[in-house]
C-alpha cells in the first residue's frame, strides 16, 4: 500500500501545479504570513480573507477550506462557523488544524463543535491536540500549542476519532501518521528542528489544505505531510551548523523545488500491517 499512496502523493502534486487550486485560509496572526508563502510555495494560491461580512462568498469560491485555531478569538470563531456552513454547501473540502485542544475547555469545545457540525475531510494536529479530540474532548491537559514530549498518539484512538469524526486523522510528530480508521500510514521523514520553527504545523496544514483540492483526504493528508517531512530533511542536509533560522530560510525554497519524483523516492513510509 505504502508504494501505491506514494503514487498518488505524486500525481497531486503535480495536479496542484497544474491547477493552482484557491485556498481559502483562516488561520492564526503568527503564522498567516508563512501559511500564505508555502501554499504558494507548492502550487496554490492563497486567500486570507477572514472578515465574517466576506468569508461565506471566498469559501463557496475556494478550492479548498483550512480553518486554524491558532490565535482564536470570537469573531474568528464565527467566521469560520460561516465559511464552513459555505464550504459544506458547495463541496468544499475542509481542513481543520485544532491548534491548542485540550488546553482550555472553550478552545476544546470550539474544535469539537466544527468537526461534530460539518463535514470535515482532514484533521491535522500533534499528538495532545488528536488525543484530547479522541479522548472525547478532554481539556485542561495541555495548556501549550506543542505536544507534550511524553503523549504519543495512539493508533486505536486515532482510528476512533476517525471514525466518529468522518475526518482522515494527521498527527505530527517525531513519526507521523495518517489514518483514516481502515488504513494507518506512519511517515518517518523530517528533521529534530521542525518543532523549533513556529508554524511548521500549520504550514503542514496549508500544504494538506492545498492538497485536498485536488485529490482525496487521506492522499492530501500524506502528500502535505511528507511535503514539509522532505522539504525540512533537503534544507538542513549538508549544513552541520544548521539551526531554526537555516530550517525556515530554505524551507520554502524547498517546497517550491519539490518535485513528484523527489515525493516517491524519498517518502519513508510504512503501512501498519507491513
Amino acid at each position: 500500500m505504502a508504494g501505491f499512496i506514494l503514487e498518488a502523493a505524486g500525481t497531486a502534486l503535480e495536479e496542484v501545479r497544474s491547477r493552482r487550486p484557491l485556498i481559502h485560509e483562516l488561520t492564526n496572526v503568527v503564522t498567516v504570513n508563512d501559511c500564505a508563502n508555502i501554499t504558494l510555495a507548492v502550487g496554490g494560491r492563497p486567500t486570507m480573507t477572514c472578515s465574517i461580512r466576506e468569508v461565506a462568498e471566498m469559501a463557496a469560491a475556494a478550492d479548498a477550506l483550512v480553518l486554524n485555531l491558532g490565535t482564536l478569538q470570537e469573531h474568528t470563531l464565527e467566521a469560520m462557523h460561516v465559511a464552513a456552513a459555505a464550504a459544506a454547501r458547495y463541496g468544499t473540502p475542509i481542513v481543520l488544524d485544532p491548534v491548542g485542544a485540550g488546553g482550555t475547555a472553550w478552545r476544546t469545545g470550539a474544535a469539537g463543535g466544527l468537526i461534530k457540525n460539518y463535514p470535515v475531510a482532514v484533521i491535522r494536529g500533534n499528538a495532545s491536540e488528536i488525543q484530547a479530540l479522541a479522548a472525547g474532548g478532554k481539556s485542561g491537559v495541555n495548556p501549550g500549542v506543542d505536544s507534550d514530549d511524553k503523549d504519543e498518539a495512539d493508533s486505536a484512538g486515532l482510528r476512533k476519532l476517525s471514525t466518529t469524526s468522518g475526518a482522515v486523522i494527521a498527527v505530527t510528530g517525531a513519526v507521523d501518521i495518517v489514518s483514516d480508521g481502515k488504513r494507518t500510514l506512519y511517515c518517518k521523514n523530517g528533521t529534530p528542528l521542525l518543532p523549533y520553527v513556529t508554524g511548521t504545523g500549520c504550514m503542514t496544514t496549508a500544504l494538506i489544505g492545498t492538497y485536498a483540492a485536488v485529490t482525496d483526504p487521506f492522499t492530501a493528508a500524506l502528500a502535505g505531510i511528507l511535503s514539509m517531512g522532505i522539504a525540512g530533511e533537503r534544507a538542513v542536509a549538508g549544513r552541520p551548523g544548521a539551526g531554526p533560522g537555516t530550517l525556515h530560510a530554505l524551507l520554502m525554497d524547498e517546497i517550491y523545488t519539490l518535485n513528484s519524483e523527489t515525493l516517491v523516492s524519498s517518502g519513508k513510509v510504512v503501512a501498519e500491517d507491513e
